[in-house]
């Protein structure tokens, strides 16, 4: 079973093309929706309380994500080291539950599994992939969707700052797909890729 790693900037469109592998038939390996699952365990949602009280938990009682991206990505010395505590915390649970998800996939019969991470190269989970694919876009309009999702530029530019240079990324890349025009466009690089490396 092959392993397609994805790396891009903030807002490229790594989802976007993650979606299409899949509907081509690779599995998803979603680090972003394991991520979700590792802020409702417990032992996460007890040392969260611990470090930062109930001011980042909603009515319902659990980890409200906002609310801690708030904290984690100030531009600041101090969210810098919030950030790393809470890496230090889930990024270790994100890795036990993606290898649970490769192993009912690989029971499954998938040919190729797709990983969809922000930190992918940060956490050092490009060690896993047989392959790397890089998703371009220019910045302008990454900072455009962004936007349109609610984000302001402090937090798009705080959250790309958080990550690995661009350049590192498409260095580190075996493929890009350059997700600049419609999705067309893009789904075309995309089948490509999928006819010449996996089939």
């Amino acid at each position: 079973m092959q392993m397609i790693g994805i790396l891009g900037g903030v807002a490229s469109g790594k989802s976007l093309v993650a979606s299409q592998l899949v509907e081509l038939g690779a599995g998803l390996l979603d680090a972003d929706r394991a991520g979700h699952e590792a802020l409702r365990l417990p032992k996460v949602e007890d040392a969260a309380r611990h470090r930062w009280g109930q001011r980042v938990f909603d009515s319902d009682g659990r980890i409200d994500r906002e609310r801690l991206a708030q904290i984690v990505f100030t531009d600041s010395p101090q969210g810098s080291v919030e950030r790393e505590y809470l890496e230090q915390l889930t990024h270790p649970e994100i890795g036990r539950l993606l290898r649970e998800q490769t192993a009912r996939l690989a029971d499954d019969g998938c040919v190729a599994v797709v990983l969809d991470a922000p930190l992918l190269l940060e956490v050092g989970w490009d060690r896993f992939c047989n392959m790397l694919i890089m998703v371009d876009s220019p910045r302008r309009l990454r900072l455009a969707r962004a936007l349109a999702r609610g984000w302001t530029m402090e937090e798009f530019t705080t959250r790309e700052d958080a990550q690995e240079s661009l350049d590192l990324k498409r260095e580190r890349a075996d493929v890009i797909i350059d997700n600049s025009g419609s999705p067309e466009q893009t789904r075309a690089q995309v089948e490509h890729f999928w006819c010449s490396h996996v089939g």
